[in-house]
């Protein structure tokens, strides 16, 4: 690669003062078009979706077409680093490494564009993973039908593992996973008089309880689910009763089945509520987002690849709880997603993440590599 590697760390610094939420990334769509304007052009062609945008690389004899992913939105996170370079955007931070993800991506379109190989590559900057949810819509455009990948592949930064590993696994990598939203509308009223109101911080507290015995008395022990309710809001002052409460959090489970359990469960516990309490109950469960389901035979294939060209130390991991909208693409597209290891004491969504930037060329090289190799093997799947 002529561009050198300080190039993709310095991006990646760039990015990293600009993180937008998800459907606004307006800067960060245009620091990437500026960059992909700055590459040769005579095989490459650009696409933009929404704050999103596809890059083509055409190759010299085309007969399939390989996908790289990389998400682009940001977290509303204050940021608490020690970089030099921190989040320009009060209350936003790149928390969980989409500004790597698309460094890495900006290098493996760099790569490609300077040395085309025979197969054509699509580089897809796709925001709002974090939510509403960017890849679902993305799937459905018309800038994507033509373009749609033979097979793909993604990763994401994981700071439990040293720099220079690369995690993952046949089958399932990642959960089914939902945002749920409840609303609990009562009765306001005097704290003196606590008899003349229905208390929703009362409410929200006894639901609050209940939903945590359903993963331990109504999933199969043998299953894997969690329900956490990480915020909630109700009242506005110490002596005045609520009248509406809200509690909102997150459900996360290994099987589609489960998830529609748990759904079930938690609607049953809040009409429960509303008797209990004599209240109005409403259920919203946000973004809902499919299970990243890796392809067994690509996944082996790219697992004993790595492990002959020791371009990084592979390690079989075991399924994550984690949530991730790329398993929209991979419903309809056969590939995969990694863990790129970083090494940071701090982990996802965490106000004082610091990746390891020296991850940056290891995925960099073996995304490259492999896509490469892959392209010389015969054609098998869908032709292009």
């Amino acid at each position: 690669m002529s561009t050198g590697i300080e190039t993709f760390v310095e991006y990646r610094r760039q990015l990293h003062r600009i993180p937008e939420p998800g459907f606004a990334e307006f800067k960060t769509q245009r620091f990437l078009l500026d960059r992909i304007a700055e590459l040769p052009q005579d095989r490459i062609e650009i696409r933009t979706w929404r704050t999103g945008i596809l890059v083509k690389v055409k190759g010299a004899s085309p007969r399939r077409t390989f996908g790289y992913r990389a998400d682009m939105d940001g977290l509303p996170i204050e940021e608490d680093t020690s970089y030099a370079f921190r989040s320009t955007h009060p209350g936003y931070m790149h928390a969980c490494g989409h500004d790597m993800h698309m460094a890495i991506g900006l290098g493996v379109l760099t790569h490609f564009a300077e040395r085309p190989m025979d197969d054509d590559l699509v580089v897809v900057f796709q925001p709002a993973e974090e939510g509403p949810g960017g890849a679902e819509p993305m799937l459905e455009s018309a800038e994507l039908a033509d373009w749609m990948p033979d097979q793909i592949v993604a990763l994401h930064i994981a700071p439990e593992y040293e720099v220079g590993t690369i995690a993952t696994r046949p089958g399932l990598l990642f959960a089914n996973t939902s945002e749920l939203f409840i609303d609990l509308k009562g009765k306001g009223g005097h704290a003196a008089y606590p008899h003349r109101a229905n208390d929703m911080v009362v409410a929200a507290a006894h639901l609050l309880v209940q939903l945590q015995s359903i993963v331990a008395r109504n999933v199969n022990p043998l299953d894997s689910a969690v329900i956490t309710v990480g915020k909630i809001d109700g009242g506005t002052k110490q002596n005045i009763i609520a009248e509406t409460a809200r509690l909102e959090g997150t459900i996360r489970t290994l099987s589609k089945e489960t998830m529609e359990l748990v759904k079930k469960r938690i609607e049953a516990l809040v009409r429960g509520t509303e008797a209990a309490f004599d209240c109005v109950a409403a259920i919203d469960y946000g973004a809902n987002y499919r299970q990243v389901y890796n392809d067994e035979t690509i996944t082996r294939e790219f697992m004993g690849w790595l492990g002959e060209s020791k371009t990084a130390r592979l390690v079989e991991c075991s399924e994550a709880m984690t949530g991730e909208d790329y398993g929209y693409f991979l419903e309809r597209i056969p590939g995969f997603m990694f863990w790129l290891g970083v090494d940071t004491p701090y982990g996802l969504h965490h106000a004082k993440l610091e990746p390891d930037e020296k991850a940056i060329p290891v995925a960099i090289d073996t995304v490259t590599r492999y896509i490469r190799w892959k392209s010389e093997q015969p054609t098998g799947g869908r032709s292009s």
